[in-house]
């Protein structure tokens, strides 16, 4: 039941879904939908991080929250440079969880 209840207060919370936008059932449904995918994906980003060997953690953890997620692999500094006809993500060289994105931006990139 504890279980239970963490995973609905980050959905409500971490993914800012306490008050839906709309008093229409058909707009609310498809936010939900919407909020309920994204969260899906983030828990898969978040399982793919820990089954790395390259966390900058020491601690042993079995599941990351979404915010931490959020945090450390969405919120993540780069930039686009274009540079002899190619064009390359630019990454913050000092940021601790930089091996972890680069090795779920080589996974989750089609070729």
């Amino acid at each position: 039941h504890g279980t239970c209840e963490q995973f609905h207060s980050e959905l409500k919370s971490d993914m800012d879904l306490e008050r839906f936008p709309s008093g229409t059932f058909a707009t609310n449904a498809l936010v939900l939908a919407l909020g309920s995918l994204a969260y899906n994906l983030l828990r898969s980003i978040g399982q793919d991080v820990l089954r790395g060997n390259d966390l900058p953690v020491s601690k042993n953890v079995f599941r990351q929250r979404l915010k931490t997620v959020i945090q450390h692999m969405i919120l993540f500094a780069s930039r686009m440079v274009q540079h002899a006809r190619e064009q390359r993500l630019s990454l913050f060289r000092g940021h601790p969880w930089k091996e972890c994105f680069v090795r779920l931006f080589h996974r989750y990139t089609p070729t």
